[in-house]
């Protein structure tokens, strides 16, 4: 069975040849899938895709015109797929629902305390002999009240996280209630009522047209004035300019991203001798109270592990005819 395996990089190759070296065979290609692109998969019978690929009509035209029968996603996400055009031409879409929900949120606690803390700052300065404290003054996570946005399995470990280890008053926001949540103390209010009363806010959330954009112009003004703010999602569920805004005019105390509205073309390249012409990001990281990773909050061998072995496991299965794992199928 042939794969065309789109946007690798040398962990990706590493992992998924470890997973299916005596069945199929991988084209790793370092381009991302796109209109330019979809012809490097002719002979093959499935794509393999992640998040910053472009999947939409006319790639899915072209890939069914090559023959393609599956586009694999090594992610969960899927806001990148045209699932209409997918379904009109008999194309199935799997991805990956859940991995290692503990990678994502345990980098999510990271992230908050690096930047409540001030670590990646003290960081930086001891590696030029500097060891004054003097700008580090942290706060305390104990007794402050946190916001999660989505209870799913990683909310869900996020919130416990920082209710039972850390002592924190926990908002959640979610239409299903955990009730295992609720047992040790994490108390469900509505969107606006977590916003307003958080003095952290973390995101959990799929990304869908009621949450993109759910940290706006709006949600800022009304949010806590010094505001910390962790996005580990979805890079579009913050408006950036919006936020650029509240940063500049001091209504927000802190920002940690993993991930970025307009990343793709720019996370997971080295860029560094490059001119990077989005003015937006390029706002956000001269802010001295910003911290930004490249979308990385996956990145663990335990998550690649799994994520390799889903993906080819939901091919050969479709393949093979079989029945796929629940939440693995998107349609078609």
């Amino acid at each position: 069975m042939n794969i065309a395996i789109y946007g690798t990089k040398t962990y990706d190759r590493h992992f998924l040849a470890a997973a299916g070296q005596d069945r199929f065979d991988m084209r790793f290609l370092e381009v991302p899938l796109g209109r330019d692109t979809a012809q490097l998969a002719a002979g093959c019978e499935a794509v393999c895709v992640f998040v910053n690929d472009v999947v939409d009509r006319p790639v899915i035209e072209q890939l069914a015109a090559l023959g393609i029968r599956i586009v694999a996603l090594r992610c969960a996400g899927y806001n990148n797929v045209d699932l209409a055009a997918a379904s009109e031409q008999g194309i199935t879409v799997v991805r990956v629902p859940a991995y290692s929900p503990h990678a994502v949120s345990e980098f999510t606690i990271g992230l908050l305390l690096s930047l409540d803390r001030k670590i990646h700052r003290a960081w930086s300065r001891v590696r030029d002999n500097n060891f004054a404290l003097d700008g580090l003054v942290g706060r305390n996570l104990h007794g402050r009240t946190v916001g999660v946005v989505g209870t799913g399995q990683i909310g869900a470990l996020v919130a416990r996280a920082l209710r039972a280890g850390f002592g924190c008053e926990v908002l959640a926001s979610d239409p299903v209630i955990n009730p295992a949540l609720v047992d040790i103390g994490v108390r469900y209010v509505p969107r606006e009522v977590l916003l307003r009363d958080a003095d952290i806010i973390t995101l959990h959330c799929p990304l869908t047209p009621d949450t993109r954009h759910l940290i706006d112009a709006a949600a800022l003004a009304a949010a806590r004035s010094g505001v910390v703010i962790v996005n580990t999602s979805r890079g579009a569920l913050i408006d950036a300019v919006a936020l650029i805004e509240a940063l500049k005019r001091k209504r927000v105390g802190g920002v940690a991203l993993d991930v970025y509205e307009q990343e793709a073309g720019i996370f997971f390249d080295d860029l560094s001798s490059e001119i990077i012409d989005d003015d937006v990001l390029q706002r956000l990281l001269t802010f001295p109270n910003v911290l930004m990773t490249g979308h990385q909050a996956f990145l663990t061998e335990e998550a690649l592990t799994a994520i390799a072995a889903t993906t080819l496991r939901s091919i050969g299965d479709f393949l093979d005819g079989k029945p796929l794992a629940d939440g693995v199928r998107l349609q078609g």
